[in-house]
């Protein structure tokens, strides 16, 4: 066995061990297999945070999105010297051809890798916006999100308001928006009593080649597919379901207004695009913008499926989801060091803290971390695994959850998980600790949590 996996085992236990290797706190979180839902109440959780870090600056809001708009400006202006550099360079160091397109490429590489992190970036202000946590005024937040979103082809008040729904109902498995899980029933697979190894390997084992196949269309593609046509969104919305139709299920009849504000928005800015592509050529449009924007959207699906796609994170049904679990079935991680922190806002570092304040801004948040941590002992989750590895990690092992069940965490391609719900909890007693998790009385339910989340 050894031999046969010689190159894995060197790559594990070399200096690059840490690429391929899961983090001490998910091996931490794994061995606690058997899982009792939390009780903590967002209340404890809320007194715990200063009460001078909800506030919003505007000033040092728009200073944030200033910034980064101004570093992708310098990105742009990099990149319409790229071929004056390369015959520069080239003719200094007297290089070939090869030589020539090498440095070329090489140059067009580095840009497409910052322009698309901050194209990313403008998403994560965008999102910001959609919570109202740039600006005490909602105006400001409201211009400021559309023309960042519109940027990067994202209808924003469509996608604010399933995004806010996804708050309302996170992990829950008939309230959540996106990224939901299939079940066994969906895959046909016989009953956990009954299925075979060989019946996991026929119906949904899949080669690694595949599984990267697959995985690169839903890294560069999946959210604009998810917008178009609900592509991974819940399954109760029929067919036709868009973020573009302002007739959608997904919205409520005083929402179409601001749909069709956000489709005309996105014609605006297609228009620019045909426009940009029929003046200067659509291959100068698409490496100045299409190239990074596509890998930007690698990024966004890279760091938004994380958040809450886990081996070791359960999803709820109705009868144990509370807004304060939902909020707990959320995994912060350091994605790519300093790069995730300043220009994507920390978007994934203190996510968990985002979930319970929506309306904190993001520069307070890492302070929010800190406060609540103590209060949320165990059930704080945090993982340092390195990001694509991670990605991969539950990309592969996050296959499908059980058809029934109050509790329940993803099984991988062989129908194992790696933690199971406490199943000596009677109904009494999940009741009991559902209660617990609210803030006592019978006019305290999950719309006071929402409540006191901003929501």
């Amino acid at each position: 066995m050894a031999k046969e996996h010689g190159h894995g085992l060197h790559l594990r236990s070399g200096p690059l061990s840490w690429l391929v290797r899961d983090a001490p706190e998910y091996e931490e979180r794994k061995k606690r297999t058997t899982f009792v839902p939390p009780s903590i109440s967002i209340k404890d959780v809320h007194a715990a945070v200063p009460r001078h870090l909800f506030e919003k600056n505007t000033v040092k809001g728009l200073f944030y999105v200033g910034r980064h708009v101004v570093l992708s400006l310098l990105f742009h202006l990099f990149a319409k010297r790229i071929d004056s550099m390369t015959w520069s360079v080239s003719a200094a160091l007297r290089l070939g051809p090869l030589g020539r397109s090498s440095l070329c490429w090489s140059l067009w590489a580095v840009y497409w890798f910052w322009q698309s992190v901050a194209f990313a970036g403008m998403w994560t202000l965008g999102h910001e916006c959609g919570h109202d946590a740039i600006s005490p005024y909602a105006w400001v937040n409201s211009i400021v999100g559309m023309g960042l979103h519109t940027w990067v082809l994202t209808p924003y008040f469509a996608w604010r308001l399933t995004h806010r729904s996804h708050h309302k109902g996170t992990n829950s498995l008939e309230r959540d928006e996106t990224y939901h899980p299939v079940t066994r029933k969906d895959l046909n697979l016989p009953d956990a009593h009954h299925a075979t190894p060989m019946d996991y390997m026929e119906i949904i084992e899949e080669t690694p080649l595949f599984t990267l196949f697959k995985m690169v269309i839903r890294q560069f593609l999946g959210f604009q597919l998810y917008l178009i046509h609900n592509r991974k969104g819940n399954p109760k919305y029929p067919p036709g379901t868009s973020h573009y139709k302002p007739s959608s299920k997904l919205f409520k009849p005083q929402d179409r207004t601001s749909i069709i504000i956000s489709d005309i928005a996105i014609g605006c800015m297609l228009l620019f695009l045909a426009t940009w592509s029929y003046r200067t050529g659509f291959g100068n449009v698409w490496s100045l913008y299409f190239v990074p924007w596509l890998w930007a959207h690698n990024w966004i699906v890279m760091f938004t499926y994380l958040q809450h796609s886990d081996p070791t994170v359960p999803y709820y049904r109705e009868k144990s989801w509370t807004f304060a679990r939902g909020a707990l079935a959320t995994v912060d991680r350091p994605v790519f060091g300093w790069i995730g922190r300043f220009f994507w806002h920390g978007i994934a570092h203190d996510h968990v803290a985002h979930h319970f304040f929506v309306t904190i801004p993001f520069y307070n948040l890492p302070e929010v971390t800190d406060a609540i941590k103590p209060v949320l002992g165990e059930y704080y989750c945090y993982d340092s695994t390195s990001t694509l590895y991670a990605l991969w990690r539950s990309f592969t092992q996050c296959t499908f959850v059980e058809a029934e069940g109050d509790v329940v965490f993803f099984k991988n391609q062989r129908g194992e998980a790696l933690r199971e719900c406490a199943s000596d909890l009677t109904s009494t007693e999940a009741s009991d600790l559902k209660q617990n998790v609210l803030m006592g009385g019978p006019e305290n339910d999950v719309d006071s949590e929402m409540r006191l989340a901003g929501l």
